[in-house]
């Protein structure tokens, strides 16, 4: 058995960043991953960070061979391929990155800030007494041998699976399994093309509900001839493979005929608003594992490491003077609503009403233009939604427009508003989130 201060499970984008930020305070920190040290950071991943996430971190920014390439904007195809929003701007700047080197070197970062690494080691179960978590029962991959490692505040950081929070006890106050049509299910290659693309710094995304439903397909431009390429659909009952997709539709196109794989794998990511709640007693849930990713898009590495600082400054300042009771902890929980949460909830709208769109409706909307490209650029940075309605309406009585899918539109953003306003006022305290928690589910139709 070990003690520490803080047990991190998964030494992921979170994981890490948790672990530096409280190792760095003084703290004794375990950074425990089920991979062997050299392997973490080898993982499926679209590889794309925006650069304000970086500079609001105090990261240095990628270089050498962790640098893929540099992002000046975003290109959204309509099914029909007909209409293309270009998208550019402060927010959508950033870089591709070699995901392994750069799991790698914030892996270095935490444990030179004085973390140390438990790898090769599966966690098994969390430690509960007394109606506090005191850290994990695990057992070592390379001999099966049990282990115990205790800590006052124990984080999961364990990505999708949830490994801690998924044995939670329903009185500890956090969500112990989300639905499947939260997921995304998805599959991605590196491939090397014959001839480099023509625009490298542009990231390309393409609405087809036919060919990837709920979801969408990507190519991502990396450094030479690479490109990250792959194809997400939401993880429902009847949905496609997405392997299977993928190579029926997607490496059909002229753009990969002679080309390679050099790397590939499939994996669920979480594309709902984060979770109402991310600590308990002795417990904090970041990253993946507490839904911190976009819901649109499902980039997740930037929001990970905003709930691994944040959680790491929070517990930082509680093990300083006092117990990590859920009410201690409470302010991880107000401090990311409030900056992230509102707007990845206001874009949970967005996403489950475009989930509930044909193909027909999505070539209509960006054709005539019922959102702008600056507006789907200040939606993705948080603002409200806004419709172009004027226009719109003349076309409608002139029997080109379809009246039904503005009102949804309109309700919709309508609806994005409301729900961002209520995470702006996220409760201060956890006696005050079941009441919350009934407005949020009556704007999700969950009443």
């Amino acid at each position: 058995m070990e003690k520490f201060d803080v047990t991190v499970v998964g030494a992921g984008t979170a994981g890490c960043i948790a672990a530096k930020t409280l190792a760095s305070a003084g703290f004794k920190v375990c950074l425990v991953d089920r991979k062997e040290a050299r392997s973490i950071g080898d993982k499926v991943c679209g590889d794309a960070i925006g650069k304000h996430h970086f500079d609001n971190l105090d990261l240095t920014y990628p270089k050498g061979d962790e640098l893929e390439g540099v992002i000046s904007g975003v290109k959204i195809y309509s099914p029909d391929l007909e209409t293309v929003f270009h998208i550019s701007g402060e927010g959508l700047t950033g870089f591709m990155v070699n995901r392994y080197i750069f799991g790698q070197r914030i892996l270095k970062e935490a444990v030179n800030a004085g973390a140390v690494l438990v790898d090769s080691t599966h966690v098994l179960e969390p430690i509960i007494e007394n109606g506090f978590v005191k850290g994990v029962r695990a057992k070592r991959v390379k001999d099966n041998s049990k282990t115990i490692l205790r800590g006052e505040v124990t984080v999961d950081a364990s990505g999708v699976s949830a490994t801690l929070r998924s044995k939670m006890p329903l009185e500890m106050g956090i969500t112990q399994r989300i639905s499947p049509e939260d997921l995304a299910i998805c599959y991605r290659e590196i491939r090397e093309l014959r001839e480099e693309v023509s625009e490298p710094d542009i990231l390309k995304i393409y609405l087809d509900l036919k060919v990837a439903p709920g979801g969408y397909y990507w190519i991502f431009p990396k450094k030479g001839l690479k490109v990250n390429v792959g194809l997400g659909v939401a993880a429902v009952k009847g949905s496609p493979n997405p392997k299977g997709q993928f190579y029926g539709h997607v490496l059909s196109l002229p753009l990969f005929e002679g080309s390679k794989a050099l790397h590939g794998g499939g994996g669920y990511v979480p594309t709902r608003r984060p979770l109402d709640s991310f600590v308990g007693n002795g417990i904090v849930v970041i990253g993946d594992a507490a839904c911190q990713a976009n819901p649109i898009h499902g980039g997740g590495i930037g929001p990970s490491m905003t709930g691994g600082k944040m959680a790491g400054e929070v517990i930082s300042k509680v093990l300083e003077a006092s117990d990590p009771t859920v009410e201690n902890l409470w302010p991880i929980n107000v401090r990311y609503m409030r900056a992230y949460g509102s707007k990845q909830a206001g874009l949970d709208v967005f996403r489950l009403f475009l989930q509930s769109l044909a193909n027909e409706d999505l070539n209509y909307g960006m054709k005539y233009r019922l959102i702008k490209e600056e507006d789907v650029l200040a939606a993705s940075m948080g603002d409200d939604i806004h419709l172009n309605i004027t226009d719109v309406v003349t076309r409608v009585f002139k029997g080109l427009g379809r009246l039904t899918l503005l009102r949804r539109l309109r309700k919709m953003a309508e609806k994005s508003k409301r729900v961002k306003a209520l995470y702006g006022k996220y409760p201060e305290k956890p006696e005050e989130l079941p009441s919350w928690k009934v407005e949020v589910d009556k704007i999700f139709g969950k009443e």
